[in-house]
This record gives structure tokens, C-alpha cells and sequence, in this order.
């Protein structure tokens, strides 16, 4: 007896109701015919109608080898998931209780489409998966359903959704505020520096240490920040439209350091309540050790708005070259000592907490080994591994001291 073959196309998004008003399952060529001829002259550029068009030539050619075929078109829904698939399960069960099929042949256009496999594997056994796919457009589909899937991924979806759409409400804001392009360009440029120099991974994590809560009280300072931080920039934009208005400043660069003057003038304050709020949840959590780091931040961070501050003053008029170098000197000098000063708390605090014999884990939770000996004088630790090595680490790369040590 000849095989009973079903050769099965497959419509998964309904595109075969929404341009002809035909309802699936289609069964027997000369319906399936119709049908998709309907759907080309509808929609030339729809690629289920040669989907179609396929099954049927596949029809053909089983037909003539002496097989016992039918050929039916089956669809899913336009909102794909679990309506598609649902309903894809409701009319093969209708296709295969009217042809008790022996085998069947899948045709489909495209990576979508297979997701029926699953759920035809049950029902009947599938000889072959026959993809349609239009010449030109083979590489181009594939490359489709991996951006989609892309998509679906935060960071992905972040950068292609989210930059734009800030670049967009940050252009109607500047517009509003009589701001210009500029206000725009600039963030997005400090926003690529960041990307290009990695600093945007550790801003994200920043930001998410924040802790915004109504019942910690770190929620003040963390608030404060930001109003400060948006007072910066506005008291920024401010000096720099005095300037273009009263003509104190005839090239980009000179304007630029008008605006950073008046940003740097406020901006301490925002990352001084910042800096309060972040030491008052390590301290509330018991890291004590990470508290006491905060301090070089400060170090680092004073020192490098001191610097900007006297870069956009010289730039200006306000001080003499030699102000600049003589006043950098002596804030590199303070900046380093804070960061100094602080590097010995941490060696104590190490000292104090007895590190010894605690398990040490990296940043990602992967265990690195057991702390056998700490020189808290010459400032580092050596860690026995699983393996038998011993490894040495300087005690700056510790972030955390809890139960375990974690470092960088």
C-alpha cells in the first residue's frame, strides 16, 4: 500500500485571513491554489503565498511517485505566542482527522514557522522540513529573526530603544527651555566617552547601589543628589546663555568653559550628599570595609572637579597659566593624600576584621581559594587555591569583608 503523505503548509501569523479572508485549515490543491493566488495578487510581496504555492508543487511531485498525498494549508493567529499556537494545534488535528496521515512533509517560510515542529512531532511522523525562502532574501530573513530575538535582551534593547528615545526627549526639552542643540550633543558625548572608555558599566552598577527606599535613611541624600545634580546643569546653561547674550565669549570653547564653571559650582554639593547616602547604607549593611573606600572616591573625585574648575578659569581669563599649574599641583597633591589617607584605614580595617583562613570569591561569585597569610603592612594577602597554587593579591583589590572576602 502507498504511503499516506500530508504535505503541510504553514501560515503562523494569519496572513492568508488578514489579506484574503480566508480561513484556514485549506484543504486539496485546487483550494489551496485559490488561495494562494488570492493572497499574491493581495499581497505580492508576502512570502506565505509561495509558501503555498510550494506545498502544492510538492503535491505534484509526491503525486507522481505514486504516493497517496494531500496537501493543506494550516494558520496560526497575528498576535504569535500561545494563540498561534494554539490555534495551529486546533486545525491539525482537524487536517489529520480528515487524512489519517502516515507521514508528513513540513513547508514553511521562514525560522518562525518551525516552532509548529513540536507539536506536529506528536501527532505524526515528519519525513522532511522543506524552507521557502525568496532568493534574495534568504540571508536577510535570518539576519531579521536574530535582531528580533537581539531585542528581547535589555542591553540590546537599551541601547536601540532607549538612546534614541532619550536623544529625542532631550532635543524637545532644549527646544522648550531655548537651550539649542547643544545641551543634546553634549550629554550624548559624555555618554559615548563613558561607553568608549568602559566607565558605563560602572555607573550602571553605581546607580543601582543607590538604594532609592522610603524607609532607609539614605533615600534624603540620594534625593538631594539629584535635585543638586539638576541644579548644576541648569545653573551651567544658565552662565553659559549670559555669555552668548552679553558677548563675553565669541568661540565654542571659551562658552564651553562658561557652562562647566557654573556646573562645577554646584556639583560638589550633589556628590557630597551622594557620597553621605552611600556610606550610610554600608554602614546600616555592616560593610564596613566598603565604607571606609569611599574615601578615595572623594580623593579622586574632588581633585578632578578642582582641575576641570581651573581648566574652564583659565580658559576664561579668570587665572594666569602659571595659577593653573601652581593650583593643580597642589590639588593633585590633596587628592592623593585623601586617596592615601583612606588606603590606610583600609589596611587597618583589614588588619582589624582578620581576614585569615576566610574564603575569597571575585566580583562574580566564582570562588578563588582560602586567604593563608596577610602582610597588612606591605599591603597584600596570599590566597591557597583548590588546586594547590598560592596566589598574591594586593589588598586594594578587596571590595567587601563579610563572612568572605570579595575582590576585583
Amino acid at each position: 500500500m502507498a504511503e499516506r503523505i500530508l504535505v503541510l503548509a504553514v501560515d503562523i501569523d494569519n496572513d492568508l485571513y488578514r489579506r484574503t479572508k480566508i480561513t484556514g485549515p485549506v484543504i486539496g490543491r485546487n483550494d489551496n491554489l485559490k488561495a494562494a493566488a488570492r493572497l499574491a495578487l493581495a499581497d505580492p510581496q508576502d512570502p506565505d503565498a509561495n509558501t503555498m504555492f510550494e506545498a502544492v508543487r510538492k503535491y505534484d511531485q509526491l503525486k507522481r511517485a505514486g504516493n497517496h498525498v494531500a496537501v493543506v494549508t494550516v494558520t496560526g493567529a497575528e498576535k504569535e505566542g500561545y494563540a498561534a499556537d494554539s490555534e495551529l494545534a486546533r486545525q491539525l488535528d482537524i487536517a489529520l482527522d480528515k487524512f489519517k496521515a502516515d507521514s508528513c512533509v513540513l513547508v514553511t517560510d521562514g525560522a518562525s514557522d518551525e516552532r509548529v515542529l513540536p507539536m506536529l512531532k506528536t501527532r505524526v511522523k515528519v519525513n522532511s522540513v522543506d524552507l521557502v525562502r525568496m532568493k534574495q532574501a534568504a540571508e536577510l530573513e535570518n539576519t531579521y529573526f536574530t535582531i528580533l530575538e537581539k531585542l528581547k535582551e535589555p542591553h540590546y534593547a537599551r541601547i536601540v530603544f532607549g538612546i534614541p528615545a532619550i536623544l529625542l526627549l532631550l532635543f524637545a526639552l532644549s527646544y522648550w527651555f531655548n537651550f539649542g542643540w547643544q545641551l543634546p550633543v553634549a550629554l550624548v558625548g559624555l555618554y559615548l566617552v563613558a561607553k568608549g572608555f568602559g566607565l558605563e558599566d560602572a555607573l550602571v552598577d553605581s546607580f543601582r547601589g543607590f538604594g532609592f527606599s522610603i524607609y532607609r535613611m539614605s533615600f534624603v541624600f540620594y534625593v538631594g543628589a539629584l535635585i543638586f545634580a539638576i541644579i548644576a546643569v541648569v545653573v551651567g546653561f544658565g552662565l553659559y546663555a549670559q555669555a552668548m547674550s552679553q558677548h563675553l565669549a565669541s568661540d565654542g570653547l571659551t562658552l564651553a568653559a562658561y557652562w562647566l564653571e557654573g556646573f562645577l559650582i554646584i556639583i560638589p554639593i550633589s556628590m557630597v550628599l551622594y557620597l553621605i547616602g552611600k556610606v550610610t547604607d554600608l554602614e546600616s549593611r555592616r560593610q564596613h570595609y566598603r565604607a571606609i573606600a569611599q574615601g578615595t572616591y572623594v580623593g579622586y573625585g574632588v581633585a578632578s572637579i578642582v582641575l576641570f574648575y581651573l581648566a574652564a578659569a583659565w580658559i576664561i581669563g579668570q587665572i594666569y597659566f602659571w595659577q593653573f599649574l601652581v593650583y593643580s599641583a597642589v590639588t593633585l597633591v590633596g587628592g592623593y593624600a585623601v586617596a592615601s589617607f583612606s588606603a590606610i584605614l583600609r589596611k587597618e580595617a583589614v588588619r582589624n576584621k582578620k581576614i585569615k583562613n576566610k574564603q575569597v570569591v571575585n566580583d562574580i561569585g566564582a570562588y578563588v581559594g582560602k586567604i593563608v597569610d596577610v602582610d597588612a603592612k606591605r599591603g597584600v594577602m596570599m590566597i591557597k587555591t583548590d588546586y594547590g597554587s598560592t596566589l598574591r593579591f594586593d589588598i586594594d583589590r578587596i571590595t567587601n569583608i563579610s563572612d568572605r572576602v570579595v575582590i576585583r
